[in-house]
């Protein structure tokens, strides 16, 4: 009775904000097709969500958290050398603030996160063609309708040339945008696997209950209880197989154009979820398999020569070669990561208490090193040069906030079906990964990825805070 009086407190919102959840869904469904329509369809539901909600979001202290970093950020800019471009930089954080505090509010349950993922995987499968096209059947072509509404932008070979970017600036953003969906992706498709399983089980055992009874000399069909056959009824539900068959074509296009992108940061981030999913499912065949191809890659790139010609008579040079960098040899010292982490690790150290201001990297680094670059390539060492240590390690503790909570949550909840898990387990993945991306790679600066990246932190705040909810009720019943 508790339980089924609690599900009615929490489960209203379900009904009472579906309108603007299935705005939000449409959103994520043609962000990556026209980020404009998206962006004005996600900040009306932030807007309206924010309206309606405002006392409940304003009494999360996660909430607090980020205002007391908002302001720090515009601190910050007041004290910039280049108070304009600081100012305007706080255009890439304090909107996406807004945007995490309303969906956090807006999303409350483990069917809304499968419609979200479910979304996300669908709109990816036009971009994913797009960008196979792009580098296998040369495809190029821009198309505008109604001025940037829809704005599609093709580039022949790719961006840089033979890596694939499709509609994305960049082929390590377009990575950053297939590791998120395949992640989320690959966690649908062993759920459904998971009930193709159960559901096959579940009519063989109906069936040989049926013939055994037929042969059975003291039982009929007509003697079986209704107990059994409420039970094989049950049991014999079919279950669609297009859901599932979607899934796989989906998660092996994701990852074919992954691979592809030629980023190996988003290789490494898509195998490590591959194996983190293997370890969660107890499929150690299957993390034997992965770790046994992995090693022979890293031996293939960095093994000492007469171990690595062994390897790489079996690796193809694609990945050895990408990975070592033996594929683009004489790279400028200026160009590599190292060489841009020990510059921002400086910058921070000379301004640690407000920065040199947002959008500043690029303009001292060019001056350094004669050489133009956007940013940094690790969020946590921009944020620390450019704001300041204090508002970075807010910003760091806050992401670690919804981490450990979200850890606690699928350990301990005893509200959280085996089924709700895995999906919840899910974005808890995508949510690292996201972390491991922006410590070799920024996705703050593509509206899409950073607007997708905030709406997976929220979904992700949202249930965790709805079930903190449950239990403190709960333990006030008690």
């Amino acid at each position: 009775m508790l339980g089924a009086s609690l599900n009615k407190v929490f489960d209203y919102f379900k009904s009472r904000w579906q309108s603007s959840w299935n705005y939000s869904l449409w959103a994520l469904l043609i962000f990556p097709l026209s980020p404009l329509v998206g962006a004005v369809t996600v900040g009306f539901v932030s807007l309206i969500t924010w309206l309606k909600q405002s006392r409940k979001i304003n009494r999360r202290p996660l909430n607090w958290g980020f205002a007391l970093l908002s302001v720090l950020l515009i601190v910050s800019a007041g004290f910039a050398q280049d108070k304009t471009a600081a100012f305007l930089g706080l255009f890439n954080l304090l909107p996406f603030f807004l945007l995490f505090a309303a969906h956090s509010a807006l999303i409350q349950t483990f069917t809304q996160l499968r419609q979200m993922a479910w979304v996300l995987v669908i709109g990816s499968m036009p971009v994913a063609i797009m960008g196979l096209g792009q580098l296998f059947l040369g495809w190029s072509f821009k198309f505008q309708f109604v001025w940037v509404v829809f704005s599609w932008t093709i580039r022949p070979g790719g961006n840089p040339p033979g890596r694939i970017a499709s509609l994305f600036l960049h082929a390590n953003t377009f990575a950053a945008y297939l590791v998120i969906v395949f992640i989320l992706g690959l966690g649908l498709w062993i759920e459904q696997w998971r009930l193709n399983i159960k559901g096959r089980g579940a009519a063989l055992l109906y069936e040989t209950l049926r013939q055994r009874l037929r042969s059975s000399t003291t039982l009929t069909v007509n003697s079986v209880t209704e107990g059994q056959r409420g039970r094989g009824e049950r049991l014999s539900a079919p279950q669609s197989p297009v859901p599932f068959i979607f899934l796989t074509l989906a998660v092996i296009t994701n990852f074919i154009t992954l691979i592809f992108t030629n980023s190996r940061n988003g290789w490494a981030i898509g195998i490590f979820a591959c194996l983190a999913y293997a370890l969660y499912q107890g499929w150690r065949i299957l993390v034997a398999s992965v770790a046994a191809i992995v090693s022979s890659i890293l031996l293939a790139a960095f093994a000492p020569s007469p171990v690595a010609q062994i390897f790489r008579l079996v690796v193809p040079a694609f990945f050895w070669a990408r990975l070592n960098d033996d594929m683009y040899p004489d790279r400028p010292v200026a160009l590599m990561r190292k060489t841009q982490w020990e510059f921002a690790w400086y910058l921070a150290q000379q301004h640690p208490w407000t920065g040199w201001g947002l959008r500043s990297f690029s303009t001292l680094y060019r001056a350094k090193m004669q050489i133009p670059l956007g940013h940094p390539h690790n969020l946590f060492l921009m944020l620390s040069a450019e704001t300041g240590f204090p508002s970075a390690f807010l910003f760091c503790g806050l992401l670690a906030w919804i981490l450990i909570i979200s850890v606690q949550l699928l350990q301990k909840s005893k509200y959280i079906n085996t089924g709700d898990k895995l999906i919840f387990f899910s974005y808890l993945l995508s949510f690292v990964g996201w972390i491991l991306l922006n410590t070799v790679d920024i996705t703050l600066f593509d509206f899409r990825l950073n607007a997708l990246s905030w709406l997976i932190l929220a979904a992700i705040s949202g249930v965790v805070h709805r079930y903190h909810e449950k239990d403190r009720l709960a333990s006030h019943q008690n």
